[in-house]
């Protein structure tokens, strides 16, 4: 099926009913990515309280904030829900840290790209073989890379079509429906942090700055993506 064809057949559905849509196409080829971001948390809430058969999954990068471990316990207690998790090959991360040391990834683009292949796009590509239909908490706000973007759209370094339920949401709608909904959510949130991802590479944002200044600050703006969501050129 088609992006063309999914778009249709989707139309003006929105949050559930979206989702429940689009198990209805690929009963059992649908997975959805979190790391637990505040967006992340309210598809989990869609899925969870509607009994959604989508396949859920996270990428455990071993180097999360304190805060991103413990939602993640809070989320397994409020939903039941089964989050499949994927770590870093062990032997591709032993020779990367053996050769390059713990910190490599501030010394250079490259460095930090390889950092992230190991910790999550072969994970990445692990947890989404075989699957047609890769569910994210992606919004276009959210850097400059992904204004390009559309809420489906097929991914053609990893043969896949890509669905982002709350792809035109605001930051500010987001934050407001977790709280009118009382969906937990990552406390960083609160204290500067619009984007959270491993530890070292994460901080928080000063007022003015732009939405991901705090994701490898130490780079050039428009490299600051990990590679999750890369499209070819």
């Amino acid at each position: 099926m088609s992006v063309k064809e999914i778009k249709e057949i989707i139309g003006d559905k929105k949050g559930a009913e979206m989702l429940q849509a689009i198990v209805a196409l690929y009963p059992s080829e649908v997975v959805f990515s979190t790391s637990f971001g505040i967006e992340d948390q309210i598809i989990t809430e869609w899925i969870g309280k509607n009994d959604i058969g989508i396949e859920i999954f996270t990428l455990d990068t071993g180097r999360l904030f304190k805060e991103t471990y413990s939602l993640w316990s809070r989320t397994l207690e409020r939903y039941q829900l089964n989050i499949k998790t994927y770590t870093p090959d062990t032997t591709l991360l032993e020779d990367f840290i053996s050769k390059k040391g713990p910190n490599s990834f501030y010394e250079s683009v490259e460095n930090r790209k390889e950092c992230c292949r190991i910790r999550k796009i072969e994970p990445l590509q692990r947890a989404i073989k075989g699957k047609k239909i890769w569910i994210t908490g992606i919004r276009s706000e959210q850097s400059v890379n992904r204004h390009d973007m559309d809420f489906v759209e097929y991914d053609e370094i990893n043969g896949i079509i890509k669905i982002h339920p709350l792809f035109d949401w605001t930051f500010e709608q987001v934050k407001m429906y977790c709280k009118e909904q009382y969906i937990p959510y990552n406390v960083l949130h609160d204290k500067g942090f619009p984007s959270i991802g491993c530890q070292p590479c994460t901080r928080a944002v000063q007022e003015g700055e732009d939405f991901r200044a705090g994701r490898w600050w130490w780079e050039d703006q428009s490299k600051k993506e990990c590679g999750l969501h890369a499209v070819k050129s």
